[in-house]
Protein backbone atom coordinates (compact mmCIF):
# COMPACT_ATOMS: atom_id res chain seq x y z
CA UNK A 1 0.00 0.00 0.00
CA UNK A 2 2.83 2.39 0.83
CA UNK A 3 4.46 1.80 -2.54
CA UNK A 4 1.15 2.45 -4.33
CA UNK A 5 0.67 5.66 -2.37
CA UNK A 6 4.17 6.80 -3.34
CA UNK A 7 3.42 5.93 -6.97
CA UNK A 8 0.26 8.04 -6.94
CA UNK A 9 2.13 10.92 -5.30
CA UNK A 10 4.87 10.74 -7.95
CA UNK A 11 2.22 10.63 -10.69
CA UNK A 12 0.62 13.83 -9.43
CA UNK A 13 4.02 15.49 -9.18
CA UNK A 14 5.08 14.60 -12.71
CA UNK A 15 1.62 15.27 -14.14
CA UNK A 16 1.72 18.84 -12.84
CA UNK A 17 4.50 19.61 -15.32
CA UNK A 18 2.37 18.49 -18.25
CA UNK A 19 -0.79 20.07 -16.82
CA UNK A 20 0.53 23.64 -16.77
CA UNK A 21 2.12 23.36 -20.21
CA UNK A 22 -0.92 21.67 -21.76
CA UNK A 23 -3.31 24.27 -20.32
CA UNK A 24 -1.17 27.05 -21.80
CA UNK A 25 -1.05 25.38 -25.20
CA UNK A 26 -4.81 24.75 -25.03
CA UNK A 27 -5.41 28.49 -24.65
CA UNK A 28 -3.22 29.08 -27.70
CA UNK A 29 -5.04 26.42 -29.71
CA UNK A 30 -8.45 27.82 -28.80
CA UNK A 31 -7.28 31.20 -30.09
CA UNK A 32 -6.32 29.60 -33.40
CA UNK A 33 -2.56 29.48 -32.81
CA UNK A 34 -0.36 26.37 -32.60
CA UNK A 35 2.89 27.09 -30.80
CA UNK A 36 5.48 24.39 -31.49
CA UNK A 37 8.02 26.30 -29.41
CA UNK A 38 6.78 24.96 -26.06
CA UNK A 39 9.93 22.91 -25.52
CA UNK A 40 12.19 25.94 -26.00
CA UNK A 41 10.03 28.17 -23.83
CA UNK A 42 10.03 25.61 -21.03
CA UNK A 43 13.81 25.26 -21.17
CA UNK A 44 14.40 29.01 -20.99
CA UNK A 45 11.84 29.28 -18.19
CA UNK A 46 13.52 26.39 -16.36
CA UNK A 47 16.89 28.12 -16.29
CA UNK A 48 15.26 31.48 -15.50
CA UNK A 49 13.30 29.98 -12.63
CA UNK A 50 16.31 28.11 -11.30
CA UNK A 51 18.51 31.20 -11.45
CA UNK A 52 15.83 33.20 -9.63
CA UNK A 53 15.54 30.53 -6.95
CA UNK A 54 19.33 30.45 -6.49
CA UNK A 55 19.57 34.23 -6.03
CA UNK A 56 16.37 34.83 -4.04
CA UNK A 57 15.74 31.52 -2.27
CA UNK A 58 12.02 31.84 -3.05
CA UNK A 59 10.10 29.24 -5.03
CA UNK A 60 7.31 31.71 -5.78
CA UNK A 61 9.75 34.25 -7.21
CA UNK A 62 11.17 31.43 -9.32
CA UNK A 63 7.73 30.63 -10.72
CA UNK A 64 7.20 34.32 -11.46
CA UNK A 65 10.55 34.48 -13.25
CA UNK A 66 9.73 31.40 -15.29
CA UNK A 67 6.32 32.79 -16.22
CA UNK A 68 7.89 36.09 -17.28
CA UNK A 69 10.47 34.30 -19.44
CA UNK A 70 7.80 32.17 -21.08
CA UNK A 71 5.53 35.15 -21.70
CA UNK A 72 8.40 37.15 -23.23
CA UNK A 73 9.30 34.39 -25.71
CA UNK A 74 5.62 33.84 -26.49
CA UNK A 75 5.21 37.56 -27.16
CA UNK A 76 8.05 37.43 -29.69
CA UNK A 77 6.41 34.39 -31.29
CA UNK A 78 3.04 36.16 -31.35
CA UNK A 79 4.38 39.29 -33.00
CA UNK A 80 6.06 37.25 -35.72
CA UNK A 81 3.04 35.03 -36.39
CA UNK A 82 0.11 37.38 -35.78
CA UNK A 83 1.44 40.71 -37.04
CA UNK A 84 4.17 39.70 -39.51
CA UNK A 85 2.24 36.66 -40.80
CA UNK A 86 5.15 34.22 -40.62
CA UNK A 87 4.41 30.50 -40.79
CA UNK A 88 3.43 29.48 -37.26
CA UNK A 89 4.85 25.96 -37.56
CA UNK A 90 8.25 27.10 -38.81
CA UNK A 91 8.35 29.95 -36.28
CA UNK A 92 7.47 27.58 -33.44
CA UNK A 93 10.21 25.14 -34.41
CA UNK A 94 12.68 28.02 -34.63
CA UNK A 95 11.63 29.14 -31.14
CA UNK A 96 12.14 25.62 -29.82
CA UNK A 97 15.64 25.42 -31.30
CA UNK A 98 16.49 28.90 -30.03
CA UNK A 99 15.29 28.08 -26.53
CA UNK A 100 17.31 24.87 -26.45
CA UNK A 101 20.55 26.60 -27.41
CA UNK A 102 19.97 29.76 -25.38
CA UNK A 103 19.14 27.87 -22.18
CA UNK A 104 22.23 25.70 -22.56
CA UNK A 105 24.42 28.78 -22.99
CA UNK A 106 22.92 30.80 -20.14
CA UNK A 107 22.69 27.84 -17.80
CA UNK A 108 26.38 26.92 -17.87
CA UNK A 109 27.16 28.77 -14.64
CA UNK A 110 24.20 27.21 -12.84
CA UNK A 111 25.07 23.57 -13.41
CA UNK A 112 27.11 23.54 -10.19
CA UNK A 113 24.75 25.73 -8.15
CA UNK A 114 22.56 24.16 -5.48
CA UNK A 115 19.24 25.33 -4.10
CA UNK A 116 18.58 25.73 -0.42
CA UNK A 117 17.04 22.80 1.41
CA UNK A 118 13.65 21.99 -0.05
CA UNK A 119 10.71 22.48 2.36
CA UNK A 120 8.21 19.68 2.86
CA UNK A 121 4.53 20.44 2.32
CA UNK A 122 1.60 18.70 3.92
CA UNK A 123 -2.00 19.49 4.80
CA UNK A 124 -2.62 19.10 8.54
CA UNK A 125 -4.95 16.29 9.65
CA UNK A 126 -5.55 15.09 6.07
CA UNK A 127 -1.94 14.01 5.67
CA UNK A 128 -2.37 11.53 8.56
CA UNK A 129 -5.09 9.55 6.78
CA UNK A 130 -3.68 6.12 5.87
CA UNK A 131 -2.83 5.73 2.17
CA UNK A 132 -4.80 8.82 1.05
CA UNK A 133 -2.67 11.22 3.07
CA UNK A 134 0.74 10.23 1.64
CA UNK A 135 -0.72 9.91 -1.86
CA UNK A 136 -2.63 13.17 -2.17
CA UNK A 137 -1.97 15.57 0.69
CA UNK A 138 1.82 15.87 0.81
CA UNK A 139 2.24 17.67 -2.50
CA UNK A 140 3.67 21.04 -3.41
CA UNK A 141 0.96 23.76 -3.50
CA UNK A 142 1.47 24.08 -7.26
CA UNK A 143 -0.06 20.61 -7.70
CA UNK A 144 -3.34 21.81 -6.20
CA UNK A 145 -3.12 25.07 -8.14
CA UNK A 146 -2.83 23.07 -11.37
CA UNK A 147 -5.96 21.07 -10.52
CA UNK A 148 -7.90 24.22 -9.64
CA UNK A 149 -6.64 25.97 -12.78
CA UNK A 150 -7.88 23.09 -14.92
CA UNK A 151 -11.41 23.47 -13.55
CA UNK A 152 -11.23 27.26 -13.83
CA UNK A 153 -10.09 27.13 -17.46
CA UNK A 154 -12.87 24.69 -18.36
CA UNK A 155 -15.39 27.09 -16.85
CA UNK A 156 -13.77 30.07 -18.58
CA UNK A 157 -13.80 28.49 -22.04
CA UNK A 158 -17.34 27.07 -21.95
CA UNK A 159 -19.28 29.15 -19.40
CA UNK A 160 -18.01 32.72 -19.77
CA UNK A 161 -18.50 35.36 -22.43
CA UNK A 162 -14.75 35.99 -22.69
CA UNK A 163 -14.16 32.29 -23.32
CA UNK A 164 -16.83 32.30 -26.02
CA UNK A 165 -15.12 35.25 -27.70
CA UNK A 166 -11.76 33.47 -27.53
CA UNK A 167 -13.16 30.33 -29.12
CA UNK A 168 -14.95 32.38 -31.77
CA UNK A 169 -11.68 34.09 -32.69
CA UNK A 170 -9.99 30.72 -33.01
CA UNK A 171 -12.74 29.16 -35.11
CA UNK A 172 -13.77 32.13 -37.27
CA UNK A 173 -11.52 35.19 -36.93
CA UNK A 174 -13.24 36.95 -39.84
CA UNK A 175 -16.63 36.77 -38.14
CA UNK A 176 -15.17 37.94 -34.84
CA UNK A 177 -13.49 40.87 -36.59
CA UNK A 178 -16.76 41.76 -38.29
CA UNK A 179 -18.39 41.95 -34.85
CA UNK A 180 -15.77 44.45 -33.76
CA UNK A 181 -13.45 42.29 -31.66
CA UNK A 182 -9.69 43.10 -31.88
CA UNK A 183 -8.63 39.68 -33.14
CA UNK A 184 -4.89 40.30 -33.22
CA UNK A 185 -4.68 41.78 -29.75
CA UNK A 186 -6.78 39.03 -28.20
CA UNK A 187 -4.70 36.38 -29.92
CA UNK A 188 -1.48 37.99 -28.68
CA UNK A 189 -2.80 38.08 -25.11
CA UNK A 190 -3.82 34.41 -25.39
CA UNK A 191 -0.39 33.47 -26.73
CA UNK A 192 1.35 35.33 -23.90
CA UNK A 193 -0.86 33.74 -21.23
CA UNK A 194 -0.15 30.33 -22.74
CA UNK A 195 3.56 31.10 -22.78
CA UNK A 196 3.43 32.16 -19.13
CA UNK A 197 1.84 28.83 -18.18
CA UNK A 198 4.51 26.96 -20.15
CA UNK A 199 7.04 29.06 -18.24
CA UNK A 200 5.52 28.03 -14.91
CA UNK A 201 5.79 24.42 -16.05
CA UNK A 202 9.47 24.85 -16.93
CA UNK A 203 10.22 26.53 -13.60
CA UNK A 204 8.40 23.74 -11.75
CA UNK A 205 10.71 21.20 -13.38
CA UNK A 206 13.94 22.90 -12.28
CA UNK A 207 12.76 24.10 -8.85
CA UNK A 208 10.43 21.36 -7.57
CA UNK A 209 10.32 18.28 -9.80
CA UNK A 210 14.10 17.88 -10.08
CA UNK A 211 15.63 20.78 -8.10
CA UNK A 212 18.71 21.32 -10.25
CA UNK A 213 19.68 22.66 -13.65
CA UNK A 214 20.90 20.34 -16.40
CA UNK A 215 21.03 21.14 -20.10
CA UNK A 216 17.98 19.78 -21.92
CA UNK A 217 16.26 18.74 -18.68
CA UNK A 218 12.75 19.28 -20.08
CA UNK A 219 13.46 16.15 -22.15
CA UNK A 220 10.53 16.32 -24.57
CA UNK A 221 7.81 17.22 -22.07
CA UNK A 222 6.93 20.26 -24.20
CA UNK A 223 6.21 18.00 -27.17
CA UNK A 224 4.12 15.69 -24.98
CA UNK A 225 2.06 18.64 -23.75
CA UNK A 226 1.61 19.76 -27.35
CA UNK A 227 0.39 16.28 -28.27
CA UNK A 228 -2.09 16.31 -25.38
CA UNK A 229 -3.76 19.42 -26.77
CA UNK A 230 -3.18 19.86 -30.49
CA UNK A 231 -3.25 16.19 -31.50
CA UNK A 232 -6.39 15.33 -29.55
CA UNK A 233 -9.28 13.79 -31.54
CA UNK A 234 -11.02 16.54 -33.44
CA UNK A 235 -8.14 19.00 -33.15
CA UNK A 236 -8.26 21.39 -36.08
CA UNK A 237 -4.49 21.48 -36.55
CA UNK A 238 -3.85 17.83 -35.79
CA UNK A 239 -2.67 16.70 -39.23
CA UNK A 240 -0.17 19.49 -39.87
CA UNK A 241 1.11 19.41 -36.31
CA UNK A 242 1.50 15.63 -36.37
CA UNK A 243 3.67 15.86 -39.47
CA UNK A 244 5.71 18.69 -37.98
CA UNK A 245 6.22 16.88 -34.67
CA UNK A 246 7.18 13.73 -36.53
CA UNK A 247 9.75 15.65 -38.57
CA UNK A 248 11.12 17.31 -35.44
CA UNK A 249 11.37 13.94 -33.73
CA UNK A 250 13.28 12.46 -36.67
CA UNK A 251 15.59 15.48 -36.68
CA UNK A 252 16.31 15.10 -32.94
CA UNK A 253 16.90 11.35 -33.37
CA UNK A 254 19.34 11.99 -36.19
CA UNK A 255 21.16 14.55 -34.05
CA UNK A 256 21.51 12.14 -31.13
CA UNK A 257 22.69 9.35 -33.43
CA UNK A 258 25.30 11.68 -34.91
CA UNK A 259 26.51 12.64 -31.43
CA UNK A 260 26.71 8.99 -30.45
CA UNK A 261 28.73 8.16 -33.58
CA UNK A 262 31.15 11.01 -32.91
CA UNK A 263 31.46 9.87 -29.30
CA UNK A 264 32.31 6.29 -30.34
CA UNK A 265 34.74 7.56 -32.95
CA UNK A 266 36.57 9.76 -30.44
CA UNK A 267 36.83 6.90 -27.95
Amino acid sequence: MDSLALLLAATLNSGTVLAFAALGLLINERAGIVNLGAEGMMLVAAVAGYATAVHTGSDWMAFAGGAAAGALLAAAFGVLVIWLNTNQYATGLALSLFGTGFSAFVGIRYTQEKLTERPSFQIPVLTDIPFIGPAFFRQHPMVYIAIALTAALAWFLYRSRAGLVLRAIGESPESAHALGYPVRRIRLIAVMVGGALCGVSGAYISVVYTPLWVEGMVAGKGWIALALTTLRPGGRHAYCSARTCSAASRCCSSTYRAKACRSRASS
